[in-house]
């Protein structure tokens, strides 16, 4: 696996990896019109070149096929976290985690927050982020839980 900086000819394939993630891991912990509002089938790829473009993004890759991707922001948020549904559990996040908090740290960036999912809430308690508070957020007219957590760097 290979970690680098995202390439806008990555993003499709980053798009599919996320509606795919979210439609087939997060189901477990979130409905269907839950996961539908959150990665509707219609998403723009002109907005996702534009979310992905404007922040810190580093893709994971294995054999030329994306596996992961994530992105930090430079106020120290870590926006959209994913890995893969095939590649769960393998050590991809971890790797990914530790590129963003090293990009922080030569920022000058002393603290990581990250609005977790019920699904990633574990993950980044593993990686000694702590809850701030339990939210809910609308998306499309769908509420959802998730969690303000942080991580002293």
């Amino acid at each position: 696996m290979k970690l680098r900086i995202y390439e806008i000819a990555d993003t499709e394939e980053i798009m599919k990896l996320f509606y795919d993630t979210v439609h087939e891991v997060n189901i477990h912990d979130y409905t269907q019109e839950q996961v539908d509002a959150w990665a509707p089938a219609n998403m723009d790829i002109d907005i996702w070149i534009k979310g992905l473009g404007s922040k810190f993004t580093y893709v994971a890759e294995e054999q030329g096929k994306i596996i992961g991707f994530g992105e930090l922001e430079a106020n120290g948020h870590i926006d959209r976290f994913y890995c893969h549904k095939d590649f769960q559990r393998k050590g991809i996040g971890k790797k990914i985690l530790e590129q963003l908090e090293s990009k922080a740290k030569s920022l000058g960036i002393e603290k990581l927050f990250v609005e977790a999912s019920i699904t990633a809430k574990p993950f980044f308690e593993s990686h000694h982020f702590i809850v701030v508070k339990q939210q809910k957020v609308e998306r499309r007219g769908q509420k959802l839980i998730n969690f303000i957590m942080e991580k002293s760097i």
